[in-house]
């Protein structure tokens, strides 16, 4: 277990490290010159200068690539051209924000698809079941801006009885959330109901449910128990995609995350803040899957550390 626990870190910060690389060098080649964003209204040319070489600009890519390691070594990853501030300090300020939100949805989902999915699974092919499907269709092709403008209509402007923006009090955290969680409890239930309809079907069902076993323990703790890797493994993948901000809906509630922030990094062509969001972000992201894995064992006792048990 050791073993396979240090090799996975050693494979996490790898990726991390490639990951942070790729955004140095594309922002960098992107079209555009950040000078021009901080150089004032009418910049000359000895401005624009002038704030490169202030920025480091002027140098290299390849020694700005080793300026950008060495301070990477040292947890400086440069100050944050629009708030004169550390980068790294800027993103963990924002980062609680994200969590909570991401926290908020997905356990929003967890706790509306997994019923969702089992109920549709016990009645397939029934009037209701088709209902529920249908309406899943309908959640999982609603975009987000859209689901997240008709919340705010109906329940800050209509019926003003939820913030509208900010996260002044929890009761701001309710509409993002729901509109985060309308997409993932669409996508979660629908991988739930195909996994327990596979499971109930299964021959073992049959043999137990003719000894007399409760339908509730055949579905609860056999089926759902054979069907949770896949619905783990989907829950912390939309886990880790949500932490890594949730644009659209943050821009729309103006929710204080790190979503919200990348946009403000891109527009001003912000590279240090750029890079120490796509490192917090890609750092939870990889720690996430790594300990989605390490649960795999405790779900399913065949299952071994980089490796699985015939049955």
């Amino acid at each position: 277990m050791i073993h396979y626990l240090l090799r996975r870190i050693g494979q996490s910060a790898l990726t991390v490290f490639l990951t942070v690389s790729t955004v140095f060098v594309l922002v960098r080649l992107a079209p555009g010159d950040p000078a021009a964003a901080y150089g004032g209204p009418s910049p000359t040319a000895e401005d624009l200068a002038r704030v490169r070489e202030q920025m480091g600009l002027d140098e290299s890519l390849l020694s700005q690539f080793g300026i950008f390691l060495k301070g990477l070594l040292h947890g400086d990853l440069g100050t944050s051209y629009s708030f004169r501030a550390p980068a790294l300090d800027v993103v963990l300020g924002r980062l609680p924000y994200t969590i909570t939100l991401a926290v908020a949805a997905i356990l929003l989902t967890a706790v509306v698809a997994i019923p969702l999915g089992v109920w549709m699974a016990r009645r397939t092919d029934t009037r209701r079941e088709i209902g529920v499907n249908v309406a899943t269709i309908a959640g999982q092709s609603m975009p987000d801006f859209w689901t997240g403008v008709m919340l705010l209509t109906a329940f800050a402007v209509v019926l003003p009885v939820l913030p509208a923006s900010g996260f002044t009090t929890w009761g701001g955290l309710v509409l993002p959330a729901v509109t985060v969680a309308i997409l993932q409890i669409a996508l979660i239930s629908r991988l739930v109901r195909r996994e327990m309809g596979s499971a109930l079907a299964a021959p073992y069902l049959t043999v137990a449910r003719s000894r007399g076993v409760s339908e509730r323990m055949l579905t609860w703790r056999y089926a759902m128990g054979n069907s949770m890797i896949p619905v783990l493994t989907a829950l912390g993948t939309r886990f880790a995609a949500l932490l890594n901000g949730v644009v659209v809906v943050e821009v729309v509630f103006a929710w204080p995350g790190v979503g919200s922030l990348v946009v403000r990094a891109l527009e001003t062509r912000d590279y240090p803040l750029i890079q120490a969001t796509v490192l917090v972000t890609a750092s939870l992201a990889v720690a996430v899957q790594l300990l989605i894995d390490l649960c795999y064992p405790l779900l399913d006792p065949r299952v071994r550390l980089g490796k699985a048990v015939a049955a």
